[in-house]
């Protein structure tokens, strides 16, 4: 290979400077600074461009390091930014550079070409290029997902590539059903235990049979209903055997996996009955209520809020809402087919979700939110904390939280002031 050039990483002062203008701003009203310079938007407009572009060309650079750190810089910008028309005119480039990337380069560099993959999907959304798009990635991701020597990591990003992507583009039913058979021969391999032991054995495959689960699960909530009903009595009496896997985040996926299934499920057909409905709440119970001391007390914690919420969902049928702030928006979870929804794409965009939920069409009409909510200058003003107000409402908090957990655990505290 030759040399590695000197790559400047695109940063999070290249994404704020230009986005504090229009969108991503309000994310945060306190990202505005009271007194700001004006900014030349075209003038930055045009420099991002040019620092992209560089990127785009860094691709193809001879040196395995230097194509990485552009892939990773241009993962970045995609996450944190909204850049359809200039992805417009460069999409081929980009699908060429990636598809290259994946099947010539090593793991990390494999992994870097998947993820920016997802985001130029993503940025794209569901349409004729994203179609383009995947018709020449599909096979190579495939290809990869399947290749017993390629690394477990390249494996893994390439199966959640392939699973974000499919659901993003894919109206062809044929393509959904292939996808869906080659994640399901992955996670599959997991269910294969040794009759002598009680639950399956960990290996270094695991982190791959998570990621194909969890994208096959992703594909399955947008399958047409005849098809999920084959697939449920397919997988709800083999899946249960995962939860005794010594994987914390394969037990976390099988049980997250059976809540949506059982959802599903009771979304065909209200009177649908399991069989071995007791065996499995009492694994989920035990899983909710785990205190072996061999576990690691941060995975024991995690785990039961988990299974928690999968043996409410599983026994009555019931799902703890939750709410995500974007600006001044809220968004309401309120089933298992939108948290997993949200989980995939969060695991990709990273803190550039509640971005892309504020402005990406796509993900927009995923969970229902509409057009995006356009603010102007003087309102964005309104909603605006100068930092000295910011520091005295999080002083005060601090001190009405301190004084009130100090006398719940003070012992010597009189009782009888808290009736």
């Amino acid at each position: 290979g030759g040399q590695p050039r000197n790559v400047q990483p695109f940063s999070d002062e290249d994404a704020s400077i230009e986005t504090m203008s229009h969108c991503s701003g309000f994310s945060d009203p306190a990202s505005f600074t009271e007194d700001g310079p004006e900014v030349d938007e075209e003038a930055t407009q045009e420099d991002l461009e040019y620092k992209l572009k560089g990127f785009i060309d860094l691709t193809l650079d001879k040196s395995a390091k230097t194509r990485q750190a552009a892939l990773e810089s241009l993962k970045s910008a995609f996450s944190s930014k909204i850049l359809y028309e200039f992805i417009m005119e460069r999409r081929m480039t980009l699908t060429d550079s990636i598809e290259r990337c994946i099947k010539k380069g090593k793991s990390d560099e494999q992994c870097a070409a998947a993820g920016l993959a997802c985001l130029l999907c993503v940025q794209m959304g569901s349409g004729i290029e994203s179609e383009e798009i995947f018709k020449t990635l599909g096979p190579v991701l495939k290809k990869i997902v399947c290749d017993g020597t390629a690394s477990i990591q390249a494996r893994q990003a390439c199966a959640t590539c392939l699973g974000i992507c499919c659901f993003i583009v894919t109206d062809d039913i044929t393509e959904l059903y292939s996808t869906l058979e080659c994640l399901e021969n992955i996670f599959t391999k997991a269910y294969q235990r040794d009759r002598d032991t009680n639950g399956v054995s960990s290996t270094h495959n695991t982190v791959l049979h998570v990621s194909a689960l969890l994208a096959w699960t992703l594909l399955l909530t947008i399958c047409p209903m005849n098809e999920v009903k084959k697939k449920i009595e397919m997988h709800l009496h083999k899946l249960p055997s995962l939860l005794s896997c010594d994987d914390l985040n394969m037990r976390i996926a099988a049980g997250e996996t059976l809540a949506l299934l059982f959802e599903l499920a009771r979304e065909t057909d209200a009177d649908f009955f399991y069989e071995d409905m007791d065996l499995l709440t009492e694994k989920l119970r035990a899983l909710a209520t785990d205190g072996n001391k061999h576990r690691a007390k941060v995975d024991k914690r995690k785990q039961r809020s988990v299974f928690r919420d999968v043996l409410r969902a599983v026994e009555e049928r019931d799902f703890p809402t939750e709410m995500v702030k974007f600006g001044p928006e809220r968004m309401y979870i309120d089933c298992w087919v939108k948290k997993q929804t949200y989980e995939m794409f969060k695991e990709i965009l990273g803190s550039g979700m509640q971005y892309h939920l504020q402005s990406n069409d796509f993900l927009r009409n995923v969970f229902e939110l509409g057009p995006p909510v356009m603010l102007d200058a003087a309102t964005l003003k309104t909603m605006k904390i100068s930092r000295f107000e910011r520091h005295l409402y999080n002083s005060a908090a601090f001190k009405a939280r301190t004084k009130a957990r100090s006398k719940c655990r003070d012992k010597r505290a009189d009782v009888g002031e808290f009736f």
